[in-house]
């Protein structure tokens, strides 16, 4: 599995801690690519794709408008959005949500009741967990609400 993660606000940090957590329990093997930079982005996606996991985990809202762009045209690779949610996802994104984060991108941006307290460890643990799962059963294509 490979977790891009781009921003260092507490939600970002928050979710990057529970895959991390989620990962280490579980025996997964998991390498992290760290965006550095808005451009950055689209090259890091595919750099994460050239590495061949099973599964690619983003976190960080800033992550979602480049995910827009290049997962249509990559539907042989399984992503997971965990605390956000693209506004168009293919069968190939699924995403998990809870009230307090959905940040949707594409100039949406993040919904009325955004709350950055609400990615609490517990929510972000319980995010990776069911959103693993959906993936796990072919249950993609779908947002998955905490």
């Amino acid at each position: 599995m490979v977790l891009l993660t781009a921003g260092d606000d507490n939600p970002t940090r928050a979710l990057v801690t529970a895959v991390q957590e989620w990962a280490d329990d579980e025996h997964v093997d998991l390498r992290t690519i760290a965006v550095g930079n808005a451009h950055d982005a689209i090259s890091s996606i595919a750099r994460a794709m050239e590495m061949g996991p099973d599964l690619i985990v983003s976190a960080g809202n800033d992550l979602i408008d480049p995910l827009a762009l290049v997962t249509p045209s990559h539907l042989d690779e399984k992503f997971l959005v965990v605390g956000a949610e693209l506004a168009e996802p293919t069968h190939n994104v699924t995403a998990v949500d809870w009230d307090g984060a959905s940040f949707r991108g594409e100039g949406l941006g993040a919904s009325s009741t955004y709350d950055p307290a609400s990615f609490t460890r517990e929510r972000c643990a319980a995010a990776i967990r069911a959103g693993a799962a959906a993936v796990l059963n072919d249950l993609t294509g779908i947002v998955v609400w905490l």
